[in-house]
C-alpha cells in the first residue's frame, strides 16, 4: 500500500511494540523463572515474525476458502480459551496484575486513529472507524479510569469493573464482526464503500492476528479474576 503515509505505518508499529510491552510485563510479574519469561517472549516474537513474513509474501491476499486470516486469528483466540478453561493455567493467570490488564486497553485509542487514517486512503470502510459504527474508542478513553478507580489504588469496585469489561468486550466483538463482514471474503467493494483490505497488508495484519487477541485475552483474564478471586492492585 504505497499510498499510505509512513507516519501511519510507524504509528501502528509503535502500537504493536506497546502491546507487546504490556503483555510481557503482565506475564513477567507471575513467571517464577526467567527462562519461562524468555520462552514466552520468544513465542510471541516468533508469532509476530511468522505473520509478518507471510504477509510480505502475499500469503493473506488469497481470499479463497477456508479464509487464511480467520485461521490465524482463531489460533490465539482458541489458545486463550484453553488457558482459561484449564484449572492449572487459570490459577496461574489469576496472579497477573489486574491494573495492567486494564491499562493495556489504552492502546485502543491510537488503533482507532490508524483505522481512521486507513479509511481516508480508501483501504478501509468508514463504517469501521469512530465516524461510522465503531465505538471501540470509548473503551480506550475509559480504560485509565477503570484501571485507577475500579481496580486500582484509588478505588475498588468489583461490580463496576465486571460491567466495564463486559461493555468493552462487547464493543470489541462488535467491531470484529463488522471488520469480518467487510473483508473481501464476504463483501464486494462499491464505489462509495471500499472493502476492508488494509488489514491484509504489513504491518496492519498484526491488528487481527496479535493486537485483537491480546485485548480479548486481557478482558477474559481480568473477568476471571474479578469473578473468581479477590484481587490486589498491582502495576
Amino acid at each position: 500500500m504505497e499510498s499510505i503515509p509512513s507516519y501511519v505505518e510507524w504509528t501502528f508499529v509503535g502500537i504493536v511494540v506497546s502491546v507487546l510491552t504490556f503483555i510481557v510485563y503482565a506475564f513477567k510479574v507471575v513467571f517464577p523463572a526467567r527462562k519461562n519469561l524468555t520462552l514466552f517472549i520468544v513465542i510471541l516474537t516468533s508469532w509476530i515474525f511468522l505473520i509478518s513474513i507471510q504477509t510480505v509474501f502475499g500469503f493473506f491476499e488469497d481470499f479463497s476458502f477456508p479464509p487464511r486470516l480467520m485461521i490465524y486469528v482463531g489460533i490465539p483466540v482458541l489458545s486463550t480459551i484453553i488457558l482459561l478453561l484449564t484449572p492449572h493455567t487459570r490459577k496461574f493467570l489469576n496472579e497477573m496484575p489486574i491494573t495492567t490488564l486494564h491499562y493495556i486497553h489504552i492502546i485502543r485509542v491510537p488503533v482507532e486513529m490508524v483505522l481512521w487514517w486507513l479509511s481516508i486512503f480508501s483501504v478501509l470502510p468508514k463504517e469501521l472507524t469512530f465516524e461510522g459504527s465503531n465505538l471501540d474508542i470509548i473503551s480506550g478513553i475509559s480504560a485509565p479510569f477503570a484501571a485507577v478507580f475500579l481496580v486500582g489504588r484509588q478505588g475498588k469496585n468489583r461490580i463496576g469493573a465486571i460491567l466495564w469489561n463486559l461493555f468493552a468486550l462487547g464493543l470489541l466483538l462488535h467491531i470484529v464482526y463488522l471488520a469480518v463482514s467487510f473483508t473481501p471474503y464476504f463483501y464486494e467493494a462499491s464505489q462509495n464503500t471500499p472493502a476492508n483490505t488494509g488489514i491484509f497488508y504489513f504491518p496492519y495484519i498484526l491488528l487481527p492476528t496479535f493486537i485483537v487477541p491480546v485485548v480479548f485475552f486481557s478482558h477474559l483474564a481480568a473477568l476471571n479474576q474479578l469473578i473468581f478471586k479477590k484481587y490486589q492492585s498491582q502495576f
